[in-house]
């Protein structure tokens, strides 16, 4: 059938996209399509719960709020590596037909991060008290008392999240990606809703506002997490007996470079507020953030489209289908294309969008916007290799690239904020990206050119 009939067509071209094809591909369609919606829902919900925040508790104190979670989010690296190493396992062993082997290795999994989480959470409840935290986030010593607590509160309910959240990588494992991210969306619609009512029935309060962020994301995986497991993921529900602590060896193989790679993560991506907060104050943090929810927008966007690669790239990697590895790989650069262009639009109305979304009292320099819209299309060129090479668990050079970045990020970061402001803080992220978007896609014309040798084969 001629493409011209098709376009002519719009439904008969829509019920062929979504039913014809390669089932690998038509799995991931569906997912993206799904995804589009919920995503596209979660950014709305997100981009509003922007402003309605700032008004409850004022500009400083949710620049104070972004600091601390993001230090919190540090933590997210204790998994060592466990979540990424049980997701291509779990796809290896679903592909395989060894239902067995997969739910020991999901049940193996919970019980190591079980462990994990109560030694993390014993040690932060004995160093809590003596942690000076207005001195951490550069904030007046009278919010002593009331950070140490929103810092407990804010830890706690993190770490349960830490646990729960292996339901999101079984269900993207098994390509499943629009399903796990229902939770964030559900997490964030109920944030906003209670939000809305302490906005009308409480002044401003970080405590509430800890809480309620913390809290609701909680709730919604334990939910989700009970229904999975007692419905469709049934036969690979975590259970004691098939707990396997000598499986770890094979989660920790590759998991251990994941784990790496997280913690170098962690220093390239979540210390800018940080930075940010103490060279110039934690009011700063605020337009700094608002720039980076907006064009997290691109991110998000192509992330939607990228997300069920991972682990649609492991099956085809096991079955030896490279021709559609070449094909998808090729498709999701012209993807990426549109994707620059479309940063490059935002760029142009963002200050308009600004003034519309949160108000003329929070302006975001211009220098901010160029080299954020700068940075999320480097992103988005490298994750088009990077979850190639994470499918296939090809992952050394981007484990020493990022070993690297970690090192020289914090003191690079802050000599340029120091010379040239917030934005400088922005540019070192971009300048270390761009280094990943060199040597990615060669070492993916490698791999599947049957090229590689050495450490681009590792």
């Amino acid at each position: 059938m001629k493409f011209s009939h098709l376009l002519s067509n719009p439904r008969e071209f829509i019920t062929i996209f979504f039913t014809q094809g390669n089932e690998r591909s038509l799995k991931a369609k569906r997912n993206i399509l799904l995804l589009a919606v919920i995503k596209g829902c979660s950014i709305a919900v997100s981009l509003i719960l922007v402003p309605i925040t700032i008004h409850y508790v004022n500009p400083t104190r949710y620049g104070i709020w972004l600091t601390l979670s993001s230090i919190v989010g540090w933590f997210s690296f204790f998994d060592v590596g466990l979540g990424h190493g049980l997701r291509n396992k779990f796809a290896e062993a679903v592909t395989k037909g060894n239902d067995e082997k997969a739910r020991i290795y999901v049940s193996t999994t919970y019980a190591i991060l079980g462990l994990i989480v109560v030694v993390i959470l014993m040690f932060f409840f004995c160093i809590n008290p003596f942690l000076n935290w207005t001195k951490i986030l550069n904030t007046p010593s009278i919010m002593a008392g009331e950070l140490s607590l929103l810092a407990l509160i804010v830890f706690g309910f993190f770490c349960l999240q830490f646990v729960l959240r292996l339901m999101t990588t079984i269900l993207t494992a098994n390509q499943q990606p629009a399903k796990a991210s229902i939770f964030d969306f559900l997490g964030s619609l109920l944030s906003l809703s209670i939000i809305y009512i302490l906005t009308k029935t409480t002044s401003g309060n970080l405590i509430y506002l800890g809480t309620v962020f913390s809290l609701t994301p909680v709730l919604v995986l334990v939910s989700s997490s009970v229904w999975f497991y007692t419905h469709q993921y049934k036969k690979y529900a975590p259970s004691f007996k098939f707990v396997r602590f000598h499986y770890a060896r094979d989660l920790m193989g590759l998991g251990i470079k994941f784990f790496i790679i997280q913690i170098t993560g962690v220093i390239l991506y979540q210390t800018s507020n940080i930075i940010i907060a103490h060279l110039f104050g934690p009011e700063h943090v605020t337009p700094y953030n608002i720039a980076y929810k907006y064009f997290s927008i691109v991110t998000m966007t192509f992330s939607i489209i990228m997300m069920p690669f991972w682990s649609a790239t492991t099956e085809a990697w096991i079955k030896k289908d490279i021709i559609w590895i070449k094909n998808t790989v090729n498709k999701l650069i012209l993807v990426w294309i549109l994707i620059g262009i479309s940063a490059l639009i935002m760029l142009i109305f963002s200050n308009f969008i600004y003034k519309i979304w949160v108000g003329k009292e929070i302006e975001v320099p211009i220098s901010v916007s160029a080299v954020m819209a700068a940075y999320v299309i480097i992103f988005c060129w490298c994750s088009i290799f990077v979850q190639f090479l994470n499918g296939v668990g090809k992952i050394m050079i981007q484990l020493y690239f990022s070993i690297f970045g970690a090192l020289i990020n914090i003191p690079l970061a802050i000599i340029f904020g120091k010379n040239l402001g917030i934005y400088g803080v922005i540019l070192t992220a971009c300048l270390l990206t761009f280094i990943n978007a060199i040597w990615s896609p060669i070492q993916y014309l490698k791999i599947v050119n049957n090229k590689a040798k050495g450490i681009w084969n590792k």
